[in-house]
């Protein structure tokens, strides 16, 4: 007789009967409490579900759909309060996560998108969970045949790793293949006389096809439920670890995080050099044998009973103990904040036509606004503070000096930026002051340059020679003048209390 066609199931269903949500009315089946077997779920009963549920979100505030006008009011709100990060502001940190750091193109958070997501992404994640189901059972030795049978895999592997080579395909004839024409030539009912199965003929059950779960069904909710736990689960791991890692690794404590660096140091290039004499194949295959058997109930028992997890705990607070002893007795930390020079250029101006009046002061920039400064070029005006008082040290930094001083060396500084077009005063105030030439008249520093004088400052394949020229008392005065006034910063030191 031939066997009854069955229904082909989504791979997204669990086996265990849980009931999430029951809805009960004078229509519902009474078998279906008084037997404890689930019954699927009628079309009139899952929209009466899908309506009651659509009332309860009304009532509440929750969009009914991702199309409603309150999903767009809400991602409006939403895109008016979240900060704005300006890409040129380099003092805020690239998110390596957007999408002009990615190069992709991205949408933005939007809450109709998102709720389409999630429903999307809980309809498709019953695989995983499944997968994480059977590796729980697996390396727990609820079955100890399959645990055994994964020991002895992984030792061959470990003892020939060639044979990684082997595993994805393995994987996919026994895991996928084989269940898929299993599932297209289902075996008959056991409790009928039969012979062998016979694997010809033709096939008896549709393809299996792997679907996403209806939403409001139970597995549907039975997703939730387990993503929910491992969101939970992951919380708490990435908790853990970061409470194990980061005190040692932070430089929180500069000394200890200096003794582990250099210990890791030394360890790596130890590695470096004599890695391909170590027993990997044996390595690995004593690690996976001892991370399989503690999961066995007789060693964990033991385990319980003999307080390893204390005698861990003990072991993990001595070697704290030794870095940190280790780490007071070798590192030597400079307490000395470090030190810099800033600079600030005092500007004057005066008229260009009044080539006989004086400078009258102007403020103090941190561009000295030469004659060939960019901002110059494109006929921006200075920008700065009128008063000392007002200059702020940069960011992080405090003053160590108790005021400016100025530049004597107004000579280095010129030459070293390459100012061209200037008069330097040498002595005196050490002004360095732009020079004012008529249309077609050679300045001074081309004619020595072109009389091969020696001169500072001279580029290989120009005619350029002289990048300035020193203070005569002629009046040949541009519109503007400056000096270099200099003061000391140091850093602010960071507490962990700040």
């Amino acid at each position: 007789m031939m066997a009854p066609k069955q229904r082909s199931e989504p791979i997204g269903n669990r086996s265990e009967p849980i009931p999430i949500v029951s809805v009960t009315g004078p229509d519902a089946p009474s078998s279906s409490v008084s037997s404890g077997v689930e019954t699927p779920t009628t079309p009139g009963r899952r929209a009466r579900l899908k309506e009651k549920l659509g009332s309860i979100g009304e009532r509440f505030g929750l969009p009914e759909s991702p199309s409603n006008v309150s999903d767009r009011m809400f991602t409006m709100l939403l895109n008016q309060v979240l900060p704005t990060e300006d890409p040129n502001d380099e003092s805020t940190p690239k998110d390596r996560r957007s999408r002009e750091y990615a190069g992709g193109d991205r949408p933005n958070f939007s809450l109709p998108v998102m709720s389409s997501n999630f429903r999307r992404f809980n309809a498709r994640i019953g695989v995983a969970f499944i997968f994480q189901n059977r590796m729980i059972r697996l390396f727990t030795w609820r079955k100890p045949s399959q645990t055994t049978a994964f020991l002895f895999v992984y030792s061959f592997v470990c003892l020939n790793p060639p044979l990684l080579a082997v595993l994805p395909l393995a994987a996919c004839l026994f895991f996928i293949m084989v269940p898929a024409f299993l599932a297209r030539h289902p075996p008959p009912p056991s409790y009928q006389p039969t012979d062998l199965y016979p694997l010809a003929g033709p096939p008896l059950a549709p393809a299996p096809n792997v679907r996403p779960t209806p939403e409001l069904s139970r597995d549907f909710f039975r997703n939730m439920r387990d993503l929910q736990n491992c969101m939970e689960d992951f919380s708490r791991a990435h908790d853990a670890l970061i409470a194990f890692l980061a005190p040692p690794t932070n430089f929180s404590n500069e000394a200890l995080s200096s003794i582990l660096y250099l210990i890791l140091m030394c360890t790596a290039c130890l590695l470096f050099i004599t890695a391909h004499l170590l027993p990997w194949r044996f390595i690995f295959l004593f690690l996976g044998h001892a991370a399989t058997l503690s999961g066995h109930p007789a060693v964990r028992s033991l385990i319980t009973t003999t307080h390893t997890d204390e005698v861990l705990r003990d072991g993990e607070t001595k070697s704290r103990s030794f870095l940190l002893r280790l780490s007071r007795s070798d590192i030597v930390l400079s307490a000395t904040p470090e030190v810099r020079e800033v600079e600030i250029f005092e500007l004057q101006h005066r008229a260009l036509h009044n080539t006989d009046g004086e400078f009258g002061p102007y403020l103090f920039s941190s561009s000295s606004y030469v004659p060939l400064s960019p901002s110059r070029i494109a006929g921006e005006r200075p920008k700065g503070t009128p008063f000392f008082e007002d200059v702020k040290p940069p960011r992080g930094w405090r003053w160590s000096d108790k005021k400016w001083t100025l530049d004597l060396l107004s000579r280095e500084w010129v030459e070293e930026t390459c100012v061209t077009g200037v008069e330097v005063e040498i002595e005196g105030e050490r002004w360095v002051t732009d020079l004012l030439y008529e249309k077609g008249a050679e300045s001074e520093w081309e004619k020595r340059g072109n009389g091969g004088e020696k001169v500072e400052g001279k580029r290989e394949g120009s005619g350029l020679t002289r990048a300035w020229e020193e203070a005569r008392g002629e009046s040949r005065k541009g519109e503007w003048r400056r000096r270099r006034w200099v003061r000391g910063v140091e850093r602010i030191p960071v507490t962990d209390d700040q």
